[in-house]
């Protein structure tokens, strides 16, 4: 079990995360702007790589959109109570998964299963 110091020390983490990203998303919304498909003043070969890169940075946002919605569910959690405890199961998440990756829901079982099921 989880105790007051090691919920802080997630915590302050998980803001931490969550502010990086929201600089990010800031940084990165130029990036995803309509491409100019003027050929004039853009060659075609560059046009295709502005697309390119406006797909791709299209879907970092979308990363950062579903990371930040991990860790706002982990900050409610850890308001809650429950922070720490598998969303499925209930069981104690072991403090070595929290550490590597605190917006964890699932416990090692429980996401295993979802991996599984996710291929099938």
């Amino acid at each position: 079990m989880l105790d007051e110091r090691q919920i802080e020390m997630f915590r302050e983490r998980l803001l931490h995360q969550q502010q990086e990203l929201l600089v990010l998303k800031q940084t990165g919304e130029d990036a995803v702007k309509t491409v100019e498909l003027d050929q004039t003043s853009v060659g075609r070969l560059s046009r295709m790589d502005a697309l390119q890169g406006q797909a791709m940075s299209r879907e970092r946002e979308r990363r950062r959109h579903i990371e930040l919605q991990k860790i706002a569910a982990a900050l409610r959690r850890i308001e809650q109570g429950d922070y720490g405890y598998c969303a499925r199961c209930g069981e104690e998440i072991a403090v070595k998964r929290l550490e590597l990756d605190p917006a964890v829901a699932l416990c090692i079982a429980c996401a295993s299963q979802s991996d599984a099921s996710d291929r099938t």
